[in-house]
């Protein structure tokens, strides 16, 4: 139960909503009490009646007047009980949807590291599954344990009220239940935790499969997908018959320990009567309670397997909400960046796979200039890009924008005035024209801006050939575009912000040299009066750039203009020329 103080804020929050539902069930069971006890009334009337006909003059009038008062409490009962509802479950719905607004705001804040350590069905299984459990204690199990407890007050002083003995003898079982609940809730906690984890596994499995379903189909792995699947599958049945065997179980006890005390009512509360002590109609009460508290008693197991779930599932979320961003934004201020970059002696290693990425790397870029990076795969080259816009924090050393440490600005307004093409594209399942306007903050859509962005980045000749142009809708992560056409809506989707900082990183990839030339020459006046990092392998994407440097394994080996490296000889030298070579071979063939 110590995970789920957590919700005490929201408890605290709707306190109001909470103070009117446990009224209302307080209500709900006094009249249901007296409802019961005219019941008694009723039967001792009839029988009396029965006996001695001759004493009351009209008993059917009577017997209506009861049969109404009954008629009335149980409706006043259920309208209590109706407004229960209203209040209770309606707390729990609106604090499900804070908590789920509680863990996303959570996982924006929280870094790409995180991000590389979980998996993404884990992240959705915890904002669904796991609060959904979550709010079956907030609401129903609540609302449950309120109405238990004063069901049980009300009864029993009414029992105790009636005939003490035979109250006894009725309570008798109750240590039994409540000592076997104990033992029991650990099993259930234990195996709930196993469940929730196992399905967090399928969801993972499925969300990886339908997002990679071409290279399944491509690879002809679709029986394994689905062997692997059905494996899965079978280990999250056999854990969730384990828990339900343990609650199936339990609830047979409970109803026997419920009979036993149905028997003792009436072998007990028989004796009397035949001792004259009580009547039938107590008898009757009698037995209309102990049903009366079958349900209550029988929830419980259900309330408890409830309560170790929800605490299972907000133990997990706990562990996402207690986790700390290790990117922290310092300074609340948002200022306007003019562009200069400087790396002094910056190396960084990558948190979890221990990777070196960069070993003291230094250099300048003037405000407006262009800086082209270069080299080959693995060479440390999307790190830079990473460190400036701030994903990771370096390792040593440190990057300065205009002269200020980036760990000291404010990380909102950095990244709003950075334009950042990432190697690995990304577009949500929206319009085209959404997906380039996704960076403007104005809420609202330019669509002459959006034009001259795809304009600029090549991609317009190809919008406007779709039957809805720029309305067309891209599938999940961009499915329905080939690699060059979401490089180029990407591209699209940085430069229409006109941003201080440009960070192209290997975004012409995927497009041909003559796609490439016209990209870079409308780049030439997006970028004018702009900072921009060009990170390529391709030496034709770099040449323009006012300054160069060449990486190997995360060092700077050369650096230049594209004139002074060529008259080096080194490693930029034969680069260029492996790639003229590559690009006359491939135009004979």
């Amino acid at each position: 139960m110590r995970s789920l103080k957590h919700i005490n804020k929201y408890f605290y929050k709707y306190r109001w909503r909470l103070s009117l539902g446990v009224l209302f069930v307080s209500i709900s069971n006094v009249f249901g009490v007296f409802s019961v006890t005219y019941i008694g009334t009723a039967l001792d009337f009839v029988i009396h009646s029965l006996t001695k006909p001759d004493v009351l003059a009209n008993p059917y009038q009577e017997l209506v007047r009861l049969g109404l008062m009954i008629i009335g409490f149980a409706l006043v009962s259920g309208f209590f009980l109706f407004l229960t509802r209203q209040t209770i479950i309606v707390m729990s719905r609106m604090i499900e949807y804070d908590l789920k607004n509680e863990i996303y705001a959570q996982y924006q804040l929280l870094d790409t590291a995180f991000y590389k350590r979980n998996n993404t069905g884990d992240l959705m299984n915890r904002i669904s599954e796991d609060v959904g459990r979550v709010r079956m204690y907030i609401g129903p199990a609540i609302m449950y344990i309120v109405n238990t407890f004063v069901t049980f007050m009300l009864t029993i002083f009414v029992m105790l009220h009636t005939d003490v003995k035979l109250t006894i003898y009725v309570l008798l079982p109750l240590p039994v239940l409540a000592i076997s609940i104990y033992f029991v809730s650990d099993t259930i906690n234990k195996k709930s935790t196993k469940v929730q984890e196992k399905l967090s596994e399928i969801t993972t499995m499925t969300q990886e499969a339908f997002s990679g379903i071409r290279v399944l189909k491509a690879y002809g792995r679709e029986q394994q997908s689905f062997d692997e699947f059905d494996r899965q599958s079978g280990e999250y049945k056999k854990r969730t018959l384990g828990l339900v065997k343990t609650e199936s179980l339990f609830q047979p006890f409970m109803i026997g320990l419920i009979g036993l005390s149905t028997l003792s009512t009436i072998y007990i509360g028989g004796m009397e009567v035949i001792e004259g002590k009580l009547t039938i109609g107590s008898i009757a009460v009698f037995l209309v309670f102990v049903n009366r508290l079958t349900w209550p008693i029988a929830s419980l197991g259900w309330v408890t397997s409830l309560i170790q779930r929800a605490a299972a599932s907000q133990t997990r979320i706990n562990e996402f909400l207690n986790t700390q961003p290790e990117i922290k934004n310092t300074e609340p201020v948002h200022s306007e960046i003019k562009g200069r970059i400087e790396f002094r002696n910056v190396s960084f290693v990558y948190p979890d796979s221990g990777i070196t990425g960069l070993k003291n790397v230094s250099f300048t870029v003037e405000p407006g200039q262009s800086l082209a990076i270069i080299g080959k795969t693995g060479s440390g080259k999307s790190t830079i890009a990473s460190l400036l816009c701030r994903l990771y924090d370096v390792t040593s050393g440190e990057i300065l924008i205009d002269g200020t440490p980036i760990s000291r600005l404010n990380l909102a307004g950095l990244r709003q005035q950075t334009g950042y093409v990432p190697q690995e594209v990304f577009l949500f399942s929206d319009t085209i024209a959404n997906n380039i306007s996704f960076g403007v903050h104005t809420g609202t859509q330019d669509l002459p801006a959006v034009e001259n962005a795809a304009k600029n980045a090549a991609i317009y000749s190809n919008i406007i050939e779709f039957p809805d142009k720029f309305e067309t809708v891209v599938g999940e992560r961009g499915i329905t575009l080939s690699g060059g056409q979401k490089q180029r809506v990407s591209i699209a989707r940085a430069i229409i912000k006109e941003p201080k900082l440009l960070i192209f990183d290997d975004c012409l990839s995927a497009v041909d040299t003559e796609t490439e030339e016209e990209i870079l020459n409308n780049l030439k006046r997006v970028m004018k009066g702009k900072t921009s990092v060009i990170i390529s392998h391709r030496v034709s994407s770099v040449k323009n750039a006012d300054a160069i440097i060449v990486l190997q394994s995360g060092e700077i080996i050369e650096r230049g203009n594209h004139r002074e490296l060529l008259e080096k000889q080194g490693t930029y030298f034969n680069l260029h020329k492996m790639q003229l070579l590559e690009g006359v071979q491939g135009e004979k063939d």
